[in-house]
């Protein structure tokens, strides 16, 4: 096996340990940073996120992926030089008001930042003004919301119509999603997206960002 391949195997494994060392012996060796970026971290995670897509693989096995992938990508970025193809944009992101969940909105977050986003996590609990007040400083194009309850759901189209009162909606494109919410919810409310997992929000969000340009 490759050292490659076997980087690739360790992330869909979720094993970060092993990833941050055949990380760090590939840079040792003069292997283009960029190459492992693509051909053996995100391999991996692509690799299991199809697993996903077809039920084969399960949230928990997720997130250790995510998690061996972002502990690659931390000791890559010093030597990273970006593929000007990837999307670049800023994203702010958080769990609505009066929801403390947080998992799947994390998992969306480690997502975006390997698909090359810039991420604003505001976290949970969110309430409409911090949302608006986050677009505004960052400059970000792209909102992405989750609501892990059916009660707090409300709060996603409450945001979006802030956005439209304050006159910055069509700069923003409203990414939406969480176990309760639907595509049909998310037209709707008129959200630009609807994602029913991290994998697929990261990609919806490229999607949405290129389509701005």
């Amino acid at each position: 096996m490759s050292d490659m391949i076997l980087l690739a195997s360790l992330v869909e494994k979720g094993n970060h340990i092993e990833t941050a060392k055949v990380t760090r012996e590939l840079l040792d060796q003069g292997v283009n940073p960029n190459q492992i970026l693509y051909e053996g971290l995100q391999k991996g995670l692509l690799t299991l996120g199809e697993r996903f897509k077809r039920n084969e693989a399960y949230i928990p096995e997720v997130l250790l992926s995510a998690r061996a992938m972002k502990t690659g990508m931390e000791i890559l970025k010093p030597f990273l030089v970006r593929n000007e193809s990837e999307p670049k944009a800023r994203v702010v992101l958080g769990t609505v008001k009066n929801d403390l969940h947080d998992i799947g909105k994390n998992m969306v977050g480690m997502m975006l930042e390997n698909a090359g986003f810039i991420v604003f996590d505001l976290g949970i609990n969110v309430p409409e003004e911090k949302f608006l007040s986050a677009l505004r400083k960052e400059e970000a194009p792209l909102l992405g919301m989750s609501a892990l309850l059916s009660t707090t759901m409300p709060e996603l189209k409450r945001v979006i119509e802030l956005l439209k009162k304050e006159g910055i909606r069509d700069k923003v494109k409203v990414l939406v999603g969480g176990a309760p919410v639907t595509e049909k919810y998310a037209m709707d409310i008129e959200a630009d997206g609807y994602a029913p997992d991290a994998i697929r929000a990261a990609e919806k969000a490229a999607e949405l960002i290129d389509g701005k340009k």
